[in-house]
């Protein structure tokens, strides 16, 4: 099988892939830009210097739901620190505390080979060097159309000479985990090529431009989310006394965590009023605000626990379930409205930023002349000024505001709409219908429950899954995600169990017959739990620890004990099908309940692990 991108969600899937597969599998991890393997944009060296922090805090960072605190442990005791500078090199992380973003690369690295020496004979992984541009589906697979590659059992990229050959690999799964698009900024045509402009905050060369910055610059940044305050926090650690202006078109300010906090979740009754018919924008709005505010008093009066620096972020994963009922009321275009017009503002109820980041900006911006100014305005337009400098027009609430800058950073962020995206791939990909923009937001792509690919009929097109952020709208319309969380690390974890899983299903020698019968079968599915309680939840919760066990040696054992488990289930009278078809059949129902569990973000990480009791694992 085939995984197009190698940043978090493609490393993470391969390693589900290596871990659980237990009959031979060739996956190929094939990856364009060579920083970006194991990491991507948000987390190659070249674009983080060791001033970028996570967002959250470092005991959130495990790339295991089902192992909260992994990477804290591998960074105080597997960690090469040999190159790492102060204050880095002598920190022991904690687990409410800061880490550098950088280190995140060795860290998938570490596990990515981990999963490598531990998978079962047979099943092997080759790290490929090359570009997917374009993919026909066939009847018996995927023809996958590959440029600047040579793919090769040692895993090495082709030489420099080979730049523009192509070549077409077949698979018989394909997993898209491109990751992150770069947006165009409208009002930015005339200065893409300008050295004093900054499209992408996280590449090498926009790094070394504000590194390289003379202290009393004056600095504009484009937009007020994280990824700017990562910016402005890099020049204030630098000792930056020039002005650097935060151009937000809402004005929405960040906030910190508090000292200690912990990711919660709380229950809190369905919002009803937002199940009433959607009549307008401003009657709609006013709905959500009373019921917003209605929730917030109930998590103060019967939380007082609960620091009032997240109540925002509780009431809204608490309001996830409930929402797909009432977006199912709004018309799609209203819908795109209210996501564009309130993104922004999403984001920030829904995650915060550690205080290492947002100290520096918080005590930067606190006098009135301050050295970080907000903004408030939309940016018309930016243009080269005589003088050689760029000068950025602001429509603000109080008339047109004009910026001139030394350096002018976009942080405009990604392009969602794939019908804009410039790559290739997707614009072969939406020429053949093999891929679909998501019609309700035009976020993402249309894909099922299971992350397959839909076409223009709603139909899967083929065996070709999604992970990450291409599963944005998706995430929305269908589980109520609202903001960062559609494709931040903890979805992506979601996904990589579930489209692994499905993967293994479909590849794995299953016998003749399993296709056609699993339907049938799983349609008694509740009447075998009922038939063989004890037994199946056995099965599950075996199937739980095979799936979240690392060493290869104990994955073996719990799976002799699991296919023992699963021939003790009592076999429906009314469903006649061979022993060995019927065990199958059973070890397919048992691996998806033991994947929604694995899965199941209505409780956190912690509380997880030990409702699946795997504390001690």
């Amino acid at each position: 099988m085939l995984i197009v991108g190698s940043g978090l969600a493609g490393a993470a899937t391969a390693m589900r892939l290596l871990r659980f597969a237990r009959s031979p599998l060739e996956i190929i991890l094939l990856e364009r830009r060579s920083d970006y393997r194991c990491a991507g944009v948000a987390y190659h060296r070249d674009g983080n210097p060791w001033d970028h922090v996570f967002n959250i805090q470092a005991g959130r960072m495990s790339a295991f739901r089902e192992d909260v605190h992994d990477f804290i442990r591998w960074a105080n005791s597997e960690a090469e620190r040999g190159d790492w500078p102060a204050p880095w090199a002598g920190t022991t992380f904690v687990e409410q505390g800061p880490a550098p973003r950088r280190i995140f690369q060795d860290y998938l690295t570490d596990r990515l080979a981990e999963a490598r020496r531990e998978a079962c004979p047979g099943v092997v992984l080759v790290e490929a060097d090359g570009e997917a541009v374009d993919m026909e589906v066939l009847s018996t697979g995927v023809d996958v159309t590959v440029r600047q590659s040579c793919l090769n059992s040692a895993g090495n990229g082709s030489g420099g000479g080979q730049a523009q050959e192509t070549t077409v690999l077949f698979a018989d799964h394909v997993v898209l985990a491109t990751g992150l698009e770069l947006r165009v900024p409208p009002f930015a045509a005339e200065v893409l090529e300008h050295e004093s402009f900054v499209r992408n905050p996280y590449s090498a060369a926009g790094v070394r431009k504000l590194m390289a910055l003379p202290p009393g610059a004056t600095v504009a940044i484009v937009g007020s989310v994280l990824s700017a305050y990562d910016s402005a926090g890099l020049l204030l650690r630098q000792g930056h006394t020039g002005k650097i202006h935060l151009v937000s078109r809402t004005g929405t300010v960040f906030r910190t965590y508090p000292a200690g906090h912990e990711h919660g979740v709380v229950r809190l009754p369905c919002p009803k009023t937002l199940l009433e018919p959607y009549l307008n924008r401003e009657e709609f709005l006013a709905r959500v605000r009373n019921e917003w505010e209605a929730a917030c008093s109930t998590v103060v009066r019967e939380h007082p626990d609960i620091d009032q620096a997240v109540i925002a972020e509780r009431v809204a994963k608490a309001w996830e379930p409930h929402l797909p009922k009432a977006l199912e009321l709004i018309p799609s275009a209203e819908l795109r409205w209210l996501l564009d017009e309130f993104g922004t503002a999403i984001a920030a109820f829904r995650v915060g930023a550690v205080e290492y980041t947002m100290e520096i900006i918080e005590r930067a911006m606190h006098p009135a002349d301050g050295t970080v100014q907000l903004v408030v305005g939309k940016v018309a337009g930016i243009k080269p000024a005589e003088s050689g400098r760029l000068v950025v027009s602001v429509d603000a609430r109080n008339g047109t505001r004009s910026i001139e800058a030394d350096l002018v950073m976009s942080n405009f962020g990604r392009e969602s709409d794939y019908g804009r995206v410039g790559q290739p791939l997707w614009k072969n990909l939406l020429r053949r219908g093999t891929a679909v923009p998501h019609e309700r937001t035009g976020r993402g792509l249309e894909v099922d429950e299971r992350g397959v690919l839909l076409g223009p009929g709603g139909v899967a097109v083929g065996p070709v899954s999604a992970v990450g952020v291409l599963r944005e709208g998706d995430e929305i319309v269908r589980n109520g995600r609202t903001g960062a969380f559609t494709f931040n690390l903890a979805a992506i974890k979601n996904h990589s169990i579930a489209v692994a899983a499905h993967v293994i299903e479909r590849l794995e020698p299953s016998g003749d017959g399993l296709a056609g019968r699993l339907t049938q079968y799983c349609g008694h599915a509740s009447n075998i739990k009922e038939a063989a309680r004890a037994e199946f939840e056995e099965a599950v919760t075996l199937e739980v620890r095979r799936l979240a066990t690392r060493a290869r040696s104990e994955r073996e054992l719990i799976d002799f004990r699991l296919e023992s488990c699963i021939r003790s289930v009592a076999e429906l009278p009314a469903l006649s099908v061979d022993a060995s078809l019927r065990d199958r059949l059973m070890r397919v129902i048992v691996n998806r309940a033991a994947v929604e569990r694995l899965t199941d973000i209505s409780v956190t990480p912690k509380q997880l692990r030990r409702q699946l009791g795997i504390v001690n694992s």
